[in-house]
């Protein structure tokens, strides 16, 4: 048995469990510990688990795994959350470069939210009839008036393992447009449900919905069941540019678990 330090974050509702992994004191392929960790009723609870790890020419990597114990894909909460530990624990400060899942992110503190860069969308499609894009992250947007009426979990996970996406499969965002933003409501493939927020989810669906002309430019006010965030991009041609994901990420607690 061996102590093991971690800190719960979260960002919009979207939570997670960090680990200073610079030491390599965790195992990542341990995927059955993991998943425990995630548990919310024999672990810590969270929607997901970041590693901290060393690289060599940047502050930290940050290695995502989702809370069913197995590696994610980008994750934009996460990515804001783990800048908010660097921070925290001085691994990093002031504008900080690390990498993920894919590629290289900047990441900065301005008052209490944290603004993260994702990388450039090359290019946009659609599948099933329905806006696609990959934001780090694969993502099925579906524009619908009253998404609280709907039933995500249900839907999202029929769309999650539709023909259209295999063999991968898909994240899936039910979008609301109003005014002055947008609503977002994302069920999370690797979590198999609905989380409070989704952070490539909601950077896509803010593209989404002015590519399809519900906004003339960035940037879109996002509202989640978890909180409210912003994304600020350019479109530029057939490019998504100088994206950038902006809001809390908040700690939670941090402690001790055994191992």
């Amino acid at each position: 048995m061996m102590s093991l330090p971690f800190n719960k974050y979260q960002g919009a509702g979207n939570d997670f469990i960090i680990i200073d992994n610079r030491n390599l004191v965790f195992n990542p392929h341990d995927h059955i510990l993991i998943e425990k960790f995630c548990n919310r009723r024999f672990g810590i609870g969270a929607d997901g688990l970041i590693l901290i790890n060393s690289f060599p020419g940047y502050d930290f990597e940050m290695a995502y795994f989702n809370s069913d114990g197995y590696p994610g894909s980008m994750c934009g909460n996460g990515g804001r959350c783990a800048a908010a530990f660097a921070i925290k624990t001085g691994i990093a400060s002031g504008r900080m470069k690390f990498m993920a899942f894919d590629g290289i992110h900047e990441a900065y503190l301005t008052g209490e939210l944290i603004n993260l860069k994702m990388n450039d969308v090359k290019e946009t499609g659609n599948v099933e009839g329905n806006p696609f894009i990959n934001t780090g992250s694969p993502h099925c947007i579906i524009f619908r008036k009253n998404v609280d009426e709907t039933d995500v979990f249900k839907e999202g996970r029929t769309v999650r393992y539709s023909e259209g996406f295999k063999p991968a499969g898909t994240n899936v965002n039910f979008v609301e447009t109003g005014k002055d933003g947008i609503y977002v409501r994302t069920y999370e493939r690797g979590v198999e449900d609905e989380t409070l927020s989704c952070g490539t989810g909601v950077t896509a669906s803010a593209i989404a919905s002015v590519i399809a002309g519900h906004f003339d430019s960035s940037p879109v006010n996002v509202r989640t069941k978890g909180g409210n965030l912003t994304v600020d991009f350019k479109v530029e041609n057939d490019m998504i540019t100088d994206i950038w994901l902006k809001g809390p990420a908040v700690f939670v607690f941090e402690g001790v678990i055994e191992i």
